[in-house]
C-alpha cells in the first residue's frame, strides 16, 4: 500500500491539497489506519494554530522573550552615538538629616542626552548575580513626543546581553546577569541617534548586594 509522506498530510489536514489529490487521500484513509492517526494530529495541529492566531500576545511577554532570545543581527545603518550626563546618582544623594548612614539595595539614575532623559532603576536579585533594571524615555523639550516601540539594549561590547523595546510611554524593564562595562542603549531610530548610558554594577558575583553606605564616613564604626 502506498503513504502519502507527511508534508502532503499537513497540507491535506489544512485544506490546501489539490482536488484529484485530496480525493484520493480520503480513499487511502479509509485503508490504513497508520494515516488516519497522522491526519488527526495534523488536524488537531492546524485548529490550534488558527486559534493562536486571534489570541494577541502581550506586550510584557512579547518584550521577555527579546529579552532572553536577544538578536545579533548588524544592523543597516550607523547611529550618531550621544553620550549621557549622568544628572542624579541615588549613591550620591545626601543622606536624611539626622542619620549617620543609611543602607540601600537598589540604584536609581537620570541620565540626560540631548532632548532627552533617561530615568533607570537597577533592583538586585540578593540570591543571585541577576538583576531587573526598569527604565523611562522622554523629550524633555517636546514632552507629548511618543516614545513608543524604540529599541533598547544592553551591551558588553559589541555583545547584546539582554534587549527589549519601550512601551507607548516610553518604559522599559529588562532582566540581566549583572557584570562589568554594561552600557544601556537607547536607539532613537527617527532621529538616527544612539542615547549610550553607563550602568552600575551593585552586586558581586555570588549574589550578595554590596553594601552601599551613605552619609559622613568619618562616623562609620564609631559608638553613639
Amino acid at each position: 500500500m502506498k503513504h502519502y509522506p507527511l508534508f502532503r498530510w499537513a497540507d491535506f489536514a489544512r485544506g490546501l491539497a489539490p482536488k484529484d489529490e485530496a480525493d484520493a487521500m480520503r480513499s487511502h484513509l479509509k485503508e490504513c489506519t497508520e494515516c488516519s492517526r497522522e491526519v488527526a494530529f495534523m488536524e488537531t495541529l492546524a485548529r490550534v494554530s488558527n486559534g493562536m492566531l486571534l489570541a494577541r500576545t502581550p506586550d510584557a511577554l512579547v518584550r521577555r522573550a527579546r529579552a532572553i532570545y536577544p538578536s545579533t543581527a548588524p544592523r543597516t545603518h550607523r547611529l550618531l552615538r550621544i553620550p549621557a550626563e549622568l544628572v542624579f546618582d541615588s549613591f550620591l544623594a545626601p543622606a536624611p538629616a539626622g542619620l549617620r548612614a543609611t543602607w540601600q539595595v537598589g540604584w536609581q539614575a537620570i541620565y540626560r542626552a540631548g532632548d532627552y532623559s533617561v530615568d533607570v532603576r537597577i533592583e538586585p536579585d540578593l540570591r543571585s548575580c541577576r538583576a531587573a533594571l526598569i527604565g523611562q524615555v522622554s523629550n524633555h523639550v517636546t514632552p507629548e513626543l511618543v516614545m513608543e516601540d524604540i529599541p533598547v539594549s544592553l551591551k558588553f561590547g559589541a555583545r547584546v546581553v539582554a534587549q527589549t523595546r519601550s512601551n507607548r510611554f516610553g518604559e522599559f524593564q529588562m532582566e540581566y546577569d549583572q557584570q562589568s562595562r554594561l552600557q544601556l542603549c537607547i536607539d532613537l531610530e527617527g532621529d538616527g541617534k544612539r542615547i549610550v548610558a553607563p550602568l552600575r554594577r551593585i552586586a558581586n558575583p555570588s549574589g550578595d548586594v554590596l553594601p552601599l553606605k551613605r552619609g559622613n564616613r568619618d562616623q562609620m564604626g564609631k559608638s553613639n
